[in-house]
């Protein structure tokens, strides 16, 4: 079927990279897909070589807009996180769905979360009263992490890739000088708690080499270090810290892998460190009167975290005043094994796609 996914990028890229997975995991099972995107910039870094069988459209470009709505209508519409496609091809979508034996759908693509209200609204409808959609069907299709949602993307070849991947060269190949030592990743926005970390490591009794992702992270780095923007690593006593470039999203699952811990932030890359089975910390985005706390503790709940762990997120994404407590090799073994007995409880179930496919084939007919 042909697939088009349409995508507002707001700040921080995670919603693009939510996006392109899929569009790659819609290739690689032969599906026609065309990923709409307002800002593309970041697919230079993410995805340079892009994906045959992946068409990826300014939406901005009215000659696009307009030459799509010429062609061949979609037969899934997907609209991420409830981004409003243009009217043009949403007529043409709705000229396509109101023709007897259609059998596509109009898909409105959420938010991940734990939280009780996810599994209520997931693949519920939504009746569309006005616009050049009127009299078609939303369905609501929410990620999760319960049976009763629509999972986790997971690409099929993940877990074998993982298996043969070889820590050491790939470390190499980014130029980093490993010595054993504990490696950390940091992919976050500017925790208020960095500093007091990045302390607490320095003056510890094992060495630790931090591994900071460009942009956000690194300036908030360098910011709690006094360090000039151009600094490429750092030294402070038992702590080493290496600035690392733009990544692929492939690259940055083999830096999950490679890690002992992984700082995480969004939804994306916290998919990707859950499929890693290596202890993690997630930055949730902040909301307006804090709503993000109770979407922490669903996951938290979700993936049974143990109370060092619940602690140190709490810590981490300011939910009391307590600076957090850098993880000691036990602790950091008790996390682990909470990590990989939430990706084994995860693997158990279909991924994303597989019931995203599923749901839209059983969809009745016009």
């Amino acid at each position: 079927m042909r697939w088009d996914i349409f995508c507002r990028v707001i700040d921080n890229h995670g919603d693009l990279g939510v996006c392109w997975r899929l569009a790659r995991q819609l290739a690689a099972r032969s599906e026609s897909a065309r990923l709409w995107v307002d800002d593309g910039r970041a697919l230079a870094w993410m995805a340079p070589d892009g994906c045959a069988g992946v068409e990826v459209i300014d939406w901005s470009d009215a000659e696009a807009v307009e030459a799509a709505a010429r062609a061949a209508p979609p037969d899934v519409l997907i609209e991420a996180f409830g981004c409003e496609p243009a009217p043009a091809l949403i007529a043409r979508h709705a000229e396509h769905a109101r023709t007897p034996g259609f059998r596509g759908a109009w898909i409105n693509l959420e938010y991940l979360s734990a939280e009780p209200y996810v599994e209520r609204l997931h693949t519920l409808p939504s009746s569309v009263f006005r616009g050049p959609g009127a009299g078609l069907t939303k369905r609501f299709f929410y990620p999760g992490f319960s049976p009763r949602t629509g999972g986790l993307l997971r690409e099929p070849a993940l877990a074998a890739r993982q298996a043969g991947f070889d820590r050491a060269a790939w470390l190499a190949s980014q130029r980093i000088d490993w010595q054993g030592e504990r490696l950390v990743s940091l992919f976050c926005y500017e925790p208020s708690r960095l500093a007091a970390l990045l302390e607490q490591w320095a003056a510890g009794d094992a060495p630790v080499r931090l591994l900071v992702t460009a942009g956000r992270a690194a300036q908030a780095v360098r910011a709690a270090l006094n360090l000039s923007a151009e600094a490429s690593a750092a030294t402070s006593g038992r702590l080493s810290i290496h600035f690392l470039p733009l990544l692929t999203q492939d690259d940055f699952d083999a830096l999950l892998w490679s890690c002992d811990l992984n700082f995480v932030r969004g939804e994306d890359s916290l998919v990707r460190a859950l499929w890693a089975g290596r202890p993690f910390v997630w930055q949730i985005y902040p909301q307006d009167d804090d709503a993000h706390h109770v979407k922490l503790n669903a996951f938290l709940d979700a993936v049974e975290a143990p109370p060092s762990q619940r602690a140190f997120h709490h810590a981490w994404n300011d939910t009391n005043d307590a600076d957090p407590s850098a993880p000691d090799a036990a602790t950091l073994d008790d996390w682990a094994r909470a990590a990989q007995r939430a990706r084994e409880a995860q693997q158990a179930q279909d991924d994303l796609l597989t019931q995203l496919m599923r749901f839209v084939d059983a969809l009745p007919r016009p």
